[in-house]
């Protein structure tokens, strides 16, 4: 645990380094997600309401996907470049260090820009998730629980390239979720809306914490934090398992 909390710290120690690039791309993301926001009032202030879901609704989602996103992706960013360091034999020095392989290479990078992600989710809950202590407590937990699915989803999809060779899934999968994570899993339908509870969690991700702040459901949370155990559980799995067909990062890379 010392390793491990001295490779986060090293990770946000380089990230802040040059405090003036930081905050930069800090500010460009909360504008980008500012955008996002923009189009939901819009779009509510027309509709008015869309299969259950109104404007605080779907903003209370963007409040909890966008902690989510900033969390794996700002944190944890090397969950997404997973596939890439595999496959471009990035894990010599990493098995060298006597610290567990997965962890050390998930905290050992921080991205500032999606820092900004994380900084306008938890701002936006605080305008407009009626922030009471037990709904605060209620939001970290699900933010936490739905960072673990996502998180552990693209570690599965990264880990791929261990069998395959190739890296592009981890980022493919990381597109997915965002995309059908920013809308209510209920707007889908059939075949597509079974798609975001199995094969592509993104309603594990957004949908289902969003409806636990709205209203809290002891059964429904306890699905919510089964799922991200089966997923984190599956990644550990497929990523030891994977490291036993890595041999050498001694590779010829263009």
């Amino acid at each position: 645990m010392i390793g491990l909390y001295a490779t986060l710290r090293s990770a946000l120690a380089e990230s802040a380094a040059k405090r003036g690039a930081l905050v930069g791309q800090v500010v460009a993301m909360v504008v980008n997600d500012l955008g996002w926001l923009a189009f939901w009032l819009l779009f509510f202030d027309r509709v008015g309401e869309l299969r259950g879901w109104d404007g605080d609704d779907v903003l209370v989602l963007l409040a909890v996907i966008c902690s989510v996103a900033g969390t794996t992706m700002g944190l944890l960013s090397n969950a997404r470049y997973l596939g890439t360091i595999v496959s471009e034999g990035g894990l010599d020095e990493v098995l060298r260090l006597p610290v567990p392989t997965l962890m050390h290479l998930l905290l050992r990078r921080v991205e500032p820009v999606n820092l900004g992600d994380l900084l306008f989710g938890v701002g936006l809950f605080a305008v407009v998730g009626d922030p009471t202590p037990l709904r605060c407590l209620v939001f970290v937990g699900v933010v936490a629980a739905g960072a673990t699915v996502m998180t552990s989803f693209l570690v599965l999809t990264g880990s791929l390239a261990f069998f395959v060779g190739r890296g592009e899934a981890g980022e493919l999968g990381l597109r997915a979720v965002i995309v059908f994570g920013t809308y209510p899993a209920d707007v889908f339908a059939g075949v597509a809306r079974a798609v975001l509870y199995t094969a592509i969690p993104a309603a594990f991700v957004s949908t289902v914490p969003s409806r636990l702040i709205a209203s809290f459901d002891v059964g429904l949370a306890a699905i919510l934090v089964a799922v991200a155990g089966l997923f984190a559980t599956a990644a550990a799995l497929v990523f030891r398992l994977g490291l036993r067909r890595y041999t050498s990062g001694a590779v010829w890379v263009r």
